[in-house]
């Protein structure tokens, strides 16, 4: 594993506890954080996961597939085929699928995306100092 993966795996288990505890403890956030915090993070985990998988794509490479896997999920949101819906019954794929097609989502996805990028930029510049 390289510097550019470890620091991608490193920042992503705060920012998966951080999303999973804006589903599970809503009541401790403020209400904008409890309602649009979770998808938020969703995508900068998203980018952190493919930095770590990707370590050798640009960053606009890494916003451009980020941003396509966030809107094809959304869209599958529209979709409800009985085994799909099941799928989405267990909570780990409900976690990654979500349940229903909403536009503000992918406003947070867009930030999340933005803000993952900006984690993994200033974590590459700070490996290089």
């Amino acid at each position: 594993m390289n510097r550019k993966q470890a620091h991608a795996a490193i920042l992503l288990g705060p920012v998966i506890l951080l999303g999973l505890s804006t589903r599970s403890f809503p009541g401790i956030w403020p209400d904008a954080v409890a309602t649009y915090g979770g998808d938020t993070l969703w995508a900068v985990a998203l980018v952190l996961a493919l930095r770590w998988f990707r370590h050798t794509w640009g960053l606009g490479r890494l916003a451009a597939v980020a941003a396509g896997i966030a809107v094809c999920i959304e869209l599958t949101q529209l979709w409800h085929p009985p085994w799909l819906d099941a799928l989405r019954e267990y909570q780990l794929c409900a976690l990654v699928l979500g349940h229903w097609f909403v536009w503000s989502d992918l406003v947070c996805y867009a930030a999340g995306i933005g803000l993952g990028l900006g984690c993994v930029k200033v974590s590459e510049r700070l490996q290089a100092a």
